[in-house]
């Protein structure tokens, strides 16, 4: 059994607010840039200089996770799977929950679904919304991404407690946390499969960047399964 370790979230950078986004809801990466949902739209966030590249006008009031071509996002009780050159929904599927899912991430052709209040996250056939399987964690879900084999996910408790958990994705069981500062919570969370977290703020507007502990399985599942999202700049 691998000893649970904690250490302290070492925040890189910080990005916001942003004009005309009051949250930050889920978080997901293309290889370029950041992408984050901020209710009505999804933005594209240059992750070094903090520029706003592009955004998509669709319903994003939770988790946001890309597979390579498409984006997937949570819309109330369905998960919309988004054209990333065009923007149109080409199809939906209801999610775990009606009204209670919160982060979203894409691994081996599978959607991993978080289950905020019921401290949940499920494993979701893309294609019919199915639950493959269900972990259970002891604190509130909000992201969960995948990074070289490692299963992470975000938590937020009474909107000052939070951290970024790593668990296994087998059983659920706690085995590494880095905490967050006091009053510094995180919506939606995504790892750019290298050394770096990208973390939703929520109702502070922010995305934040932190660092992402090195050591983790080689078995990574895939993650992406195309090019980063091509586009102009406005």
């Amino acid at each position: 059994m691998e000893r649970m370790k904690e250490s302290n979230a070492e925040i890189i950078h910080e990005f916001g607010p942003f004009p005309g986004a009051d949250k930050v809801h889920g978080v997901s990466y293309d290889g370029h840039a950041v992408w984050w949902a901020s209710g009505e739209r999804l933005n594209a966030l240059d992750p070094d200089s903090g520029e706003i590249l592009r955004f998509i006008e669709i319903p994003a009031s939770a988790g946001t996770a890309f597979d390579g071509r498409y984006f997937y996002q949570i819309a109330g009780g369905r998960i919309q799977k988004i054209d990333s050159e065009t923007g149109a929904v080409s199809s939906t599927i209801p999610a775990p929950s009606p009204d209670g899912c919160s982060g979203l991430a894409w691994a081996e052709g599978s959607l991993w679904v978080g289950e905020a209040e019921a401290h949940k996250i499920h494993q979701l056939d893309p294609q019919s919304g199915k639950v493959l399987r269900t972990l259970h964690s002891d604190r509130l879900v909000t992201g969960i991404t995948w990074g070289d084999g490692e299963l992470w996910h975000g938590t937020w408790e009474d909107d000052d407690a939070s951290d970024v958990r790593r668990i296994d994705p087998q059983t659920g069981e706690l085995l590494e946390r880095l905490v967050m500062p006091d009053g510094v919570g995180v919506s939606g969370l995504e790892s750019d499969g290298k050394d770096r977290f990208f973390c939703g703020g929520g109702s502070s507007g922010r995305v934040r960047v932190i660092r992402r502990p090195q050591g983790g399985s080689k078995a990574a599942p895939r993650r992406l399964q195309g090019s980063p999202v091509e586009f102009s700049r406005p």
